[in-house]
Parts: C-alpha cells; sequence; structure tokens
C-alpha cells in the first residue's frame, strides 16, 4: 500500500468524543488520537483541572480538542456531551468509553448504592452514550471502543461488583456490534492489563503484590503504560481495523 494512501486511513480530519480523557489511560488515548490527525472532544466529570491540561498540551503540539464537563452515569448529562459536541464540531465518527470508576469492597460491605454507581459509569454510560453516538455518525459509518476496566481481569477480593460491571460491556459489545453493522459502525471492547496511571500509584498498587505477580506473569517483563493501551485504541478506532467489530481485545503484556 503506498504511504499516501496508508495514512488517509488514520483518523485525519475525524471527530472523536473520549469519556473519562481528564488522566491516564482515557487521555492518553485522546493525546494520540489527537497527535494523528483528529479533534477530540476530552469527557471529564469532576477535573476541569486535568482536563484543561490535556486540551492544553494537545494544542501545543497542534491538535485540535475541547474538554466538556459531562457524569456518564447521568443520561441528562451524556445528553449535553453530545450535544456540546454537534455544537462545536458538527459530527462524530469515533466514541471511546472509557469513564470507569473501581471501588473494592468486601462482600458484606456492599450495598445498593455501590452496586448502582459503578453500573451507572460502566453500563449506563456506554448503553446512552452509544445511542447517541450512532445518531451522530454520518453515512460513513463510525467506530466505538468499550473499555473494560482493570478491575475485571479477574476475581480480585473485594472487587466482585467493578468486574461484574465491567465484565458486561463484552456482551454489550458484541450485541451492539451485531445492532449497528450494517450502518457502518463497528463495535469493540479492550482488556488493559495492569497499566501504572495516577489512580494505580495513588492506590499503592506500584508497591504492592499485585504489581510483582503481574510483572512475573508477562513475558514482557513489566505492566503496562497509558501510551501502550493508546495505540491500541488509535488502531481500533481507525479504518486500519475495518473488519475488526463485536470482539474483545486483550492488551496485558502477554498475561493470561
Amino acid at each position: 500500500m503506498k504511504e499516501r494512501e496508508r495514512k488517509m486511513r488514520k483518523p485525519q480530519g475525524k471527530v472523536a468524543i473520549v469519556t473519562g480523557a481528564s488522566k491516564g489511560i482515557g487521555a492518553s488515548i485522546a493525546t494520540h488520537l489527537a497527535a494523528e490527525g483528529a479533534a477530540v472532544v476530552v469527557n471529564y466529570a469532576t477535573s476541569k483541572a486535568g482536563a484543561d491540561r490535556v486540551v492544553s498540551a494537545m494544542a501545543t503540539r497542534g491538535g485540535k480538542a475541547i474538554a466538556v464537563q459531562a457524569n456518564v452515569a447521568h443520561t441528562a448529562e451524556i445528553e449535553r456531551l453530545f450535544a456540546a459536541t454537534e455544537h462545536v464540531v458538527g459530527r462524530l465518527d469515533m466514541l471511546v468509553n472509557n469513564a470507569a470508576i473501581i471501588e473494592f469492597r468486601p462482600r458484606e460491605g456492599i450495598t445498593e448504592e455501590h452496586v448502582y454507581t459503578p453500573c451507572n459509569v460502566h453500563l449506563l454510560g456506554p448503553i446512552f452514550a452509544t445511542q447517541h453516538a450512532v445518531q451522530h455518525c454520518g453515512s460513513e459509518g463510525g467506530s466505538i471502543i468499550n473499555m473494560r476496566a482493570a478491575a475485571s481481569r479477574g476475581p480480585q477480593p473485594g472487587g466482585a461488583v467493578s468486574s461484574a460491571s465491567t465484565g458486561a460491556l463484552e456482551s454489550l459489545t458484541r450485541a451492539c456490534a451485531n445492532e449497528r453493522g450494517p450502518h457502518k459502525i463497528r463495535v469493540k471492547a479492550m482488556r488493559p492489563g495492569l497499566v501504572e496511571t495516577e489512580g494505580v500509584r495513588a492506590a499503592g498498587v506500584m508497591e504492592s503484590p499485585e504489581r510483582t505477580y503481574s510483572t512475573s506473569r508477562a513475558p514482557c517483563g513489566r505492566i503496562g503504560q497509558p501510551s501502550d493501551i493508546a495505540m491500541v485504541a488509535v488502531f481500533l478506532a481507525s479504518s486500519d481495523s475495518g473488519w475488526i467489530t463485536g470482539e474483545t481485545l486483550r492488551v496485558q503484556g502477554g498475561v493470561r
């Protein structure tokens, strides 16, 4: 394939929304998409300063981005997110459902609120964000990526609710791929392994047995970095992955 044709398959000139993009994996995905020429809507729930830093860093490198506040656990705010995108950039080609909330709690401490909160973020959010996204994608179709949070890697103690709510994203991904395929909209999911993010560092995981265990099991000999995930997300968002839909891709450094 000629280099010129190859470049045309990248996200150049496309518009993407990345939820939960004020830091960590979401920020890296947004930054990498912008570096490939996409205009990016950096969504955040509470960290305006973080989102502004991400947008500013993109602008410094010549990227196009705006920050839009919306808590994707609430349908009215999801609607506002897409309305703002339509108002500013007028179209949508890619959606990355990355927002997540991870809380570990022993089974006897689980309450209704503890169940509803992650389910609203991990399921209600992607369901209704996808609903809006398909309405805004044009005749050329689009790409939707559901990020399965790291807590769903396995049955970690205290992570039952987070594991269940994020694990359901795989079923949602397959169903949406079947429904939207005829409309040229591809839907897929990613399962990152342990990745060094601000949240992971703040939780003390970098000095924990989990980090040692993950590193020892990884053929690559290390845990992931946000850019490891972001570069794969850019591929899945672009038309280079045009025959991939309904799949969940493990990006875990070879850990099984």
